[in-house]
């Protein structure tokens, strides 16, 4: 470990002010909040901003979640702790929760955000994982406005989103449907680290029919990776034990994993079929009232 190169540091005071700030300073300033990825990187000298711009006073105006009747809006400065305590968001997502329990340690939750883990763009990132199975979209704000991208649009490649130099997360949005849950299945080394892989799932049932189903895979590929072709099989058939092998089947037929110091490529896709069928199973199982 190093020590950070020299750098400039201003607290911001408004989202306004944040925004001005990378306005003025251009592609060498960083936002930091919890900073739990950018402090190690900034030390190893892989990420050598010339200005640190610090945006934990900006919690009161972007720390919330916010049930609506269509969806739940969450504040891009929400700490993992308050995803993981908030009892409307795990009534209706019960996903994230099951995140939460596996990310880190309770240091890191009482200050990272869901705004900053979005943004690392690590490919093996969990909330990440979690958004794209849940199809939520991201509200990036600029000095012009606003403008909303899907998951699939956030994440360009591994640590590369669709937010600009001088524009910043502010809002994740998650669609709300009647009749659905959801889960999230992990393997880690060890508790807390990254994932080598996991898999959440969403469900929603029509008469005890798949009216619809998403599968969101973690460290499988250069992003967090959806699945069409689970969606795609899935809709209009009854749950069941070949339902879920089926999907976890073209989990592993459609992630591109990389042998690497966590697992060989074959391992990985073989997490990718046995965590898809065990997320899709629990889903289901909460749906119909057994966990």
């Amino acid at each position: 470990m190093q020590v950070p190169a020299p750098l400039e540091y201003e607290r911001a005071t408004s989202v306004d002010h944040a925004i001005g700030l990378l306005e003025r300073l251009g592609d060498s300033a960083r936002l930091v909040a919890g900073g739990h990825s950018l402090l190690p990187m900034m030390k190893l000298r892989l990420a050598t901003p010339e200005y640190l711009i610090d945006i934990n006073d900006l919690h009161a105006q972007l720390g919330y979640i916010k049930v609506e009747q269509t969806q739940i809006r969450i504040g891009a400065m929400t700490r993992h702790r308050e995803l993981l305590e908030s009892e409307a968001l795990a009534d209706t997502f019960p996903i994230f929760r099951d995140a939460e329990r596996v990310i880190a340690d309770p240091v890191v939750r009482n200050r990272g955000t869901l705004g900053g883990s979005l943004c690392q763009a690590d490919p093996s990132e969990d909330l990440s994982a979690v958004c794209t199975t849940l199809g939520a979209s991201c509200v990036i704000r600029n000095s012009g406005g606003e403008r909303v991208v899907t998951m699939e649009e956030f994440h360009r490649g591994p640590y590369e989103t669709a937010v600009g130099d001088a524009e910043m997360l502010v809002e994740i949005r998650v669609p709300i449907r009647g009749n659905g849950s959801s889960a999230y299945e992990k393997v880690e080394r060890r508790a807390g680290d990254w994932a080598i892989v996991s898999a959440g799932a969403a469900v929603w049932l029509d008469g005890g029919v798949i009216s619809d189903a998403r599968v969101g895979l973690a460290a499988v590929g250069p992003n967090t990776t959806g699945l069409p072709a689970v969606s795609e099989a899935l809709r209009g058939r009854e749950p069941s034990e070949e339902v879920y092998q089926l999907a976890g089947d073209l989990a592993a037929r459609h992630c591109s994993p990389a042998t690497d110091t966590r697992g060989s490529a074959d391992y990985k896709r073989h997490l990718a079929m046995e965590l898809t069928r065990r997320a899709l199973r629990r889903s289901v199982a909460r749906l119909n009232g057994r966990v």
